[in-house]
């Protein structure tokens, strides 16, 4: 799935949409980002030693755990990102690298979803966090808005 399918399924817009491609297979998301340089989080971070922030690399993993649950998830509902855990960031990701990210559910209690990611550059592991989700019903983002 390229970025015009993404952007059917995900509510964000560039310049917050973080996925270049996006694949659910075997109850497994993976997601793809290439690192140009040009992007807005990694202009001021860090000038002459630019970085990907780390809680830039987890919202990439969250973005791909959407894909994850979009088969469990009604219509009317969309999932958000409500916590993290047992984040660690274990190499920086920078201009030029394609970050991969591998998320799974690995318990449901409705309406809560939780989820193990991790995001490689060349295999090499960058990051790992748990994710944990909210399925929150789309008429009452509108009213909260």
């Amino acid at each position: 799935m390229q970025v015009d399918d993404i952007e059917k399924f995900l509510p964000h817009r560039k310049p917050m949409l973080l996925l270049d491609s996006a694949s659910v297979e075997n109850g497994v998301a993976r997601g793809k980002l290439h690192i140009t340089g040009d992007e807005w989080f990694v202009q001021g971070h860090f000038p002459g030693a630019p970085v990907v922030p780390g809680v830039i690399l987890c919202e990439i993993l969250a973005q791909t755990t959407a894909f994850l649950l979009a088969d469990g998830v009604p219509e009317n509902k969309t999932p958000f990102l409500v916590g993290l855990d047992s984040v660690r960031l274990k190499r920086s990701v920078v201009p030029g690298e394609t970050f991969e990210s591998e998320c799974k559910v690995e318990r449901v209690k409705e309406p809560f979803y939780f989820t193990n990611c991790a995001g490689y550059v060349d295999g090499k592991l960058c990051v790992k966090a748990r994710l944990f989700f909210a399925l929150v019903d789309k008429d009452a983002q509108k009213k909260d808005a």
